[in-house]
C-alpha cells in the first residue's frame, strides 16, 4: 500500500467489552481486561503499518454514569496498565499521552499520567493517545476557554479568530485532525469524540467486539480506507 493512501492518524472508539463478556457469562470488568489486550495488538498493528498518531477512547465523560463497581475496576485497571504498560512503550519509542479532563481522576492516578507523559514525552516513534474522562463538547468547550484567556490578556484579537487559529488550539491541547475513525461491537455513532477532529474524518464501522479486534480487523479497516477518494469538500 502507498504511503499517501495510508491514514496519518487513526482514532477507535473501543465498544463491546461489556456484551463481550455477558456472551462468555463473566464479568463486564473482565471484558475490560480483555479488551486491555486488545491495545496492545493495535498498538503493535499500527507501528507495523506505519500510522503515525493512534488515538484510543478508553473512558468518556458520559462513562462516570455505569455503575460505581464498574467504574472502579476501570480506575483501577487504567493505574495497573499505565505501571506496567508504560516502560514498554518507552522501549519501543512510544509517546504517550493521556487527553481529558485529568483533573477529574483520583491524585494516585493524575500522578500515575504524569510520569508517563514526563518518561515518553522525547520519543519520536508512534504517538499513541488515551482520551480518558474526555468529551468532544468539552474539548472544544475548554478549548474557547483558552482562546478568551489569550484575548482578555491581549495574546489575541477577536478580529483575528478564525477556524484554522481553533484547530491549531484544539490540536495543541488535544490531538490533530483524524484520517480514519474505527468503531467496534456494531455501533453506528461517534459518542461525543472528537467531534472537531472528525470533520472529514473516514469512518468505519465493525460488527467485532473490542477484545477480539486484531491486526487483521485493523488492516481491514485501513485497507478500506485506502479504496475511499478523499475530496474534502471538492470535486
Amino acid at each position: 500500500m502507498e504511503e499517501n493512501t495510508k491514514p496519518k492518524h487513526v482514532a477507535i472508539i473501543m465498544d463491546g467489552n461489556g456484551r463481550w463478556a455477558k456472551l462468555r457469562g463473566k464479568l463486564r470488568i473482565s471484558g475490560h481486561r480483555a479488551g486491555a489486550n486488545a491495545v496492545r495488538t493495535t498498538v503493535k498493528a499500527a507501528i507495523s503499518a506505519n500510522i503515525k498518531v493512534l488515538t484510543l477512547y478508553a473512558f468518556s465523560s458520559e462513562n462516570w454514569r455505569r455503575p460505581s463497581a464498574e467504574v472502579t475496576g476501570l480506575m483501577e485497571l487504567f493505574l495497573r496498565s499505565l505501571k506496567t504498560e508504560v516502560p514498554k512503550l518507552h522501549e519501543n519509542n512510544i509517546k504517550l499521552q493521556v487527553i481529558g479532563d485529568i483533573s477529574g481522576f483520583n491524585q494516585r492516578l493524575q500522578n500515575e499520567i504524569a510520569k508517563a507523559h514526563e518518561l515518553t514525552k522525547n520519543n519520536s516513534g508512534l504517538k499513541l493517545n488515551i482520551a480518558a474522562n474526555y468529551g468532544g463538547r468539552w474539548d472544544i468547550t475548554d478549548s474557547v476557554k483558552t482562546l478568551f484567556q489569550q484575548i482578555q490578556t491581549g495574546q489575541q484579537s477577536i478580529e483575528a479568530i478564525n477556524e484554522t487559529m481553533l484547530t491549531e488550539l484544539i490540536a495543541d491541547r488535544t490531538v490533530s485532525d483524524v484520517d480514519l475513525l474505527i468503531r467496534t461491537g456494531g455501533e453506528c455513532r461517534i459518542s461525543n469524540f472528537l467531534l472537531w477532529q472528525i470533520a472529514y474524518a473516514e469512518l468505519y464501522f465493525t460488527d467485532c467486539f473490542w477484545p477480539d479486534f486484531n491486526e487483521d480487523e485493523f488492516n481491514t479497516a485501513i485497507a478500506a480506507f485506502s479504496n475511499r477518494i478523499r475530496r474534502f469538500g471538492g470535486l
